[in-house]
């Protein structure tokens, strides 16, 4: 890979176990399991703030890779915690979607931080999973902080700020979404955490492009097995053909990667994983199941298939808290049977 630019702390391979190869990128670092050092830092960087690379606040992790963003603005919070990308298609099949919401939600109730693109599809079901879990996700925009893009992700960018989460972006809070902003904004996705998961993607998807960035940073690079004759499922299984680890859930990525919960854990002491407990502002003076439901929508509308599929009920239970929602003036219905705070 060569050296890191002056001032940068270069990428140290360390050596694996002898049970597979890893996959790797022509001249890529071998995959690294971060050191904890890269973690230490001050308090957590609040609101809207301008990081430089090498001052103060600027994620270490980070900023150990050769290509790291000179500067890096954020608006909401920062904390020093262990991790995990979740990247994939923006065509997801509902297979796709399921298995991106199940790692979220499981990262979310270890504590562990869920980084992703804020992009449609996979994205967008990473930050809610993460969301609706108790947990604490960071959105890399491939736009300027006041440009968020897709539009129909303003209130998820939202949510993300307000449940202590972070939006990130190497770009000048104005700037336009670009084509060519997106594969460059994939850097930091992979910069940011331990490792890589691809869900879902075809050959040419921007979810490689983020597999490829975690490669050259050394870093562990993880592909969710999906069906042999689907389209979307072409891209991690090429991964895992050529030595990527499997990732069928998080038990998985952490038996790889062991540190990485226990990390989260000290950078997230006061997160509390998801329980039936509302948080507040969220679902203040409901009871517990119409809480849940509250945090669930937080991220944005659900049909009522994907909060059955969320909590676990029968339809009847469901829908009458819904009713009650609804007669509360708290919710909104929509045609297909979709579901919105108001």
């Amino acid at each position: 890979m060569g050296e890191a630019p002056a001032g940068r702390k270069p990428v140290l391979p360390s050596p694996r176990g002898p049970h597979r190869p890893a996959v790797q990128a022509r001249g890529a670092a071998a995959p690294i399991r971060p050191s904890r050092t890269l973690f230490r830092g001050g308090a957590p960087v609040n609101g809207d703030a301008l990081l430089r690379l090498g001052g103060e606040g600027y994620p270490a992790l980070l900023a150990s890779v050769p290509d790291a963003p000179d500067e890096l603005h954020l608006r909401g919070t920062l904390k020093t915690c262990g991790a995990l990308a979740i990247v994939g298609s923006r065509r997801p099949t509902p297979y796709g979607r399921r298995m991106a919401r199940l790692l979220a939600g499981q990262c979310a109730r270890q504590g562990i931080v869920v980084v992703s693109g804020l992009a449609r599809g996979i994205d967008t079901e990473a930050h809610q999973a993460a969301l609706a879990a108790g947990g604490l996700t960071w959105a890399v925009l491939g736009s300027g902080l006041d440009r968020v893009y897709p539009q129909e992700n303003a209130k998820l960018a939202e949510a993300i700020v307000r449940g202590g989460g972070a939006l990130l972006s190497e770009l000048p809070p104005d700037a336009e979404p670009k084509p060519f902003h997106f594969p460059r904004r994939n850097r930091i996705v992979s910069g940011l955490s331990w490792g890589t998961v691809v869900v879902e993607g075809g050959p040419k998807s921007g979810a490689l492009i983020t597999a490829k960035a975690a490669l050259g940073q050394g870093r562990e690079v993880f592909a969710v097995p999906g069906p042999a004759d689907s389209p979307m499922s072409e891209g991690p299984l090429e991964l895992l053909r050529q030595g990527a680890l499997m990732a069928r859930d998080l038990d998985d990525v952490l038996s790889e990667i062991p540190a990485l919960v226990q990390d989260a854990n000290r950078g997230n002491e006061e997160l509390l994983s998801y329980n039936d407990t509302p948080s507040p502002g969220v679902g203040a003076g409901l009871g517990a199941e119409e809480g849940r439901i509250m945090a669930l929508l937080a991220g944005g509308s659900l049909s009522l298939e994907e909060l059955s599929e969320e909590t676990g009920w029968p339809t009847p239970r469901l829908l009458r808290s819904l009713t009650e929602l609804e007669g509360r003036g708290r919710i909104l219905s929509a045609p297909g049977q979709r579901y919105a705070r108001t």
